[in-house]
């Protein structure tokens, strides 16, 4: 696989520059043997300035699953009576380390920090800390790219303790499934216990990597449709704030719970990088709202957005960006969960329902991948 080199000081014109300028990394949450082969995602790197990309199971269901570009494999596959799990996974994996390959000069330039690539573990996991850790490193030696390998581990609190156990194992980890300010305040707390354990282990804490993917449009969906049932003027004006205010609020944490924590320090000084905020679920799920509202209004320092590709079209094309638009944002966005909880919102509710329903997501799109690989196996 043949790499390609933009230049890091330059990605790209436009507002996807004006993004990158502001701090915030461009990734696509896509991937498929398609855009490898027909050179669509060389084009974005080049192009757009996509510096890394996002996998999870719904979007290798939908790859995978229809079209052609996996037929041999599968062949090959079903001669040596894999499983479907056992084929879903040889695919991605391929995939994935081909990406890896193609975001190398990337990886090299940003010192590891972007070019980076995320394959997911089994969803059917999520409540399963031993599993999640074997699989996560069964994963990482298969694909063979721990410079630019991300495993991405869901949230919840059962999967926790196994991020800081698989970063305390030297692999880089995207911590996914993240809804509440809460949750991610445990997340930074076992990023921090599993960087100091990597570095206890004798690890170069300066090769691992992690960022922690807040998802922003379900929070809108679900709120709004309990803002809907409120039925009240004060509830209607309401709508479409909750998914921004809460990421602020997040990365609020982020410079408050992270950046400023003593033991995170010590670690910085010894090589560490800092975990990072990544905004996913970044599409718009209500037509009415901009269409870029989830990526230029989370512009700032030190984040990434990863974005499906009609997103990033629509941000290159008119995404307005004006800047960092993080910083100094924690008291409007309080004010904006205090009108919701007035309104009756109950957001400990809220977030429960969307972890919840996140993990029943992905875990039904993989059970109708395995059907469906089945059935052409």
């Amino acid at each position: 696989m043949t790499t390609v080199s933009p230049d890091p000081t330059d990605r790209t014109s436009g507002p996807l520059g004006a993004l990158a300028a502001a701090g915030t990394s461009v990734w696509l949450d896509d991937l498929s043997r398609v855009t490898l082969t027909d050179n669509s995602l060389r084009d974005l790197i080049t192009d757009r300035g996509v510096v890394g990309v996002t996998t999870n199971p719904a979007i290798f269901a939908k790859a995978m699953s229809t079209g052609t570009a996996y037929d041999a494999q599968l062949v090959s596959l079903r001669d040596g009576d894999s499983s479907a799990a056992e084929a879903v996974f040889a695919m991605a994996v391929d995939d994935v380390r081909d990406a890896c390959d193609l975001f190398a000069d990337v990886n090299r330039a940003t010192d590891g920090v972007d070019g980076r690539v995320s394959l997911e573990v089994d969803p059917r996991l999520a409540r399963d800390r031993e599993a999640t850790v074997s699989q996560a490193l069964h994963l990482a030696a298969a694909v063979d790219r721990p410079d630019a390998l991300m495993i991405k581990i869901p949230a919840t609190e059962e999967c926790l303790p196994a991020v800081t156990d698989v970063l305390a194992a030297g692999i880089s980890v995207n911590v996914t499934l993240i809804f509440s300010v809460a949750r991610y305040q445990q997340v930074m707390k076992a990023f921090i216990e599993g960087i100091a354990a990597a570095r206890e282990n004798g690890h170069d804490i300066s090769r691992i990597h992690s960022v922690a993917s807040f998802f922003v449009s379900r929070v809108d969906t679900e709120i709004d449709a309990r803002l809907d049932a409120a039925g009240t003027p004060e509830a209607a004006a309401l709508k479409g704030k909750a998914g921004i205010a809460n990421a602020r609020l997040a990365y609020d944490a982020f410079r408050t719970g992270l950046l400023e924590n003593a033991t995170w320090q010590e670690l910085a000084e010894a090589g560490a990088h800092v975990q990072r905020p990544l905004w996913a679920s970044t599409s718009v799920k209500n037509p009415e709202y901009p269409d870029t509202m989830y990526v230029v209004e989370l512009a700032g320092p030190q984040t990434v957005n990863t974005m499906p590709l009609d997103t990033l079209t629509a941000t290159a094309d008119h995404g307005e960006v004006t800047g960092d638009r993080l910083t100094g944002r924690r008291d409007e966005s309080w004010a904006v969960f205090e009108q919701l909880e007035e309104a009756g919102i109950e957001l400990d509710d809220v977030f429960r329902v969307l972890e919840d329903e996140g993990v029943q997501k992905f875990v039904d799109a993989w059970t109708e991948l395995l059907e469906a690989i089945g059935e052409r196996l």
